[in-house]
């Protein structure tokens, strides 16, 4: 029931936003609703509109296919989707049907309104425009939906011609129009429609890794775990059997590529990297995996998948250096501690940054990353064998390329 309560009010923040222009806020409600119910066809749809907004139409494109997925049988928003999908392809006519068939199963949507009254306006019918507008308006309590849309330029009325300027106002003696002038073509707008072959497989692509938000964290949960059972298995054949916690021959551990400050101050620095990939036993590998699984998804959302690689490896590479410079010469080091608290530095700072967007749900969510964040630096300065300084170091660098890297969303002409 908490989980219900807790969608509803992420899908009702998203709606408002939009219906006041705000299309970064309503992204970022639709995000997290995303995360508690990522097959909710509502949820896709409310994410396109927010990346309409933003200016992002690949992503529009993607969240719009997601939603006919999820509802192959048709409904309210499997017909919004078509309309976006028809707006983003410029074929206005049928994306006005589509609204009309949402509108009639939906009256009350003030989006759909809204909308219908942007392709009116673009077609010229300004009377009708401003009517569905009001609708809109009236409908959302009040909200004018500005911003939410792609620009356009002014469309006029079948037969009116707009007045023309004089010739002395146009370079070299050309007229805009009229008899006896050389009319001026509008240079041809962008649209994402009818991509190249190239295109359509990054469109695959890109969509295919939509479906899996996951997609980067289980990789790298993929390749801990592979290389743990490597180990593990020739711990048994080589190095002589397993203590009760799984625990990895250390002799392996230093060939496979474990950090010894020694070695790296031998020239060995590519140690500071595979070291991240490597675990000393069980209990090790499990803690660090259940912790990037259950916070890795999550900001690989908010993130983007490259970004958040870079904040991952750039966090474990950092917290390597720190201990390279802080322990003594003879410390043996692994695990991928260090690049996990650069992850969790970038969720705080996300929720930081937009803590005003999330309202009281920001400042909740900042207590609690602070709450979890002290619990673990003090069980690392009072627990034996924590290689703490990894931890801060990946956490101070996770927290500066995520500020770095904080997606700069914009809005872009179609």
């Amino acid at each position: 029931m908490e989980a219900q309560t807790d969608i509803q009010t992420y899908l009702e923040r998203g709606k408002q936003a939009l219906a006041q222009g705000q299309g970064r806020d309503a992204a970022i409600a639709y995000a997290h609703a995303a995360q508690l119910e990522p097959d909710n066809p509502v949820v896709h749809l409310g994410l396109a509109e927010a990346n309409l907004a933003l200016g992002s139409y690949g992503v529009v494109y993607m969240a719009c296919r997601k939603v006919q997925e999820l509802q192959p049988q048709g409904g309210v928003e499997s017909n919004m989707a078509q309309a976006l999908l028809d707006l983003l392809d410029r074929r206005y006519e049928r994306a006005l049907q589509d609204l009309e068939t949402v509108i009639n199963e939906d009256p009350g949507n003030a989006y759909a309104h809204a909308m219908r009254a942007y392709l009116l306006r673009i077609s010229g019918q300004d009377y009708d425009a401003g009517l569905a507008r009001s609708r809109a308006a009236r409908l959302s309590y009040g909200g004018h939906f500005e911003n939410d849309f792609p620009p356009v330029e002014p469309a006029y009325t079948a037969g009116y011609t707009p007045p023309q300027p004089d010739v002395t106002d146009q370079p070299n003696g050309q007229t805009a129009g009229g008899i006896g002038g050389t009319r001026l073509e509008r240079e041809p707008v962008p649209t994402w429609s009818r991509p190249g072959n190239m295109q359509r497989q990054v469109v695959r692509t890109r969509f295919w890794m939509s479906q899996n938000p996951r997609f980067v964290t289980n990789i790298l949960i993929a390749i801990n775990v592979v290389v743990y059972v490597i180990l593990l298995l020739l711990s048994v054949t080589v190095g002589g059997g397993l203590d009760s916690l799984g625990g990895i021959n250390l002799g392996l551990l230093v060939n496979a590529g474990a950090q010894v400050n020694l070695l790296v101050a031998q020239g060995q620095v590519w140690r500071i990297f595979t070291a991240m990939f490597l675990h000393f036993n069980l209990l090790h590998i499990g803690l660090n995996m259940f912790t990037l699984f259950l916070i890795g998804g999550v900001v690989e959302l908010f993130y983007g998948k490259w970004r958040y690689l870079v904040i991952y490896l750039g966090s474990g590479i950092a917290g390597g250096i720190v201990t390279y410079f802080v322990m003594p010469p003879a410390t043996l080091a692994a695990g991928a501690s260090g690049a996990i608290f650069g992850v969790f530095g970038a969720l705080g700072v996300f929720y930081f940054v937009n803590r005003q967007a999330l309202g009281r749900y920001g400042t909740g969510a900042i207590t609690n990353w602070l709450f979890w964040l002290g619990l673990n630096l003090v069980f690392g300065f009072t627990v034996a064998g924590i290689g703490i300084w990894d931890h801060i170091g990946g956490l101070v660098a996770g927290i500066i390329i995520a500020s770095l890297l904080m997606p700069r969303l914009r809005r872009r002409p179609l």
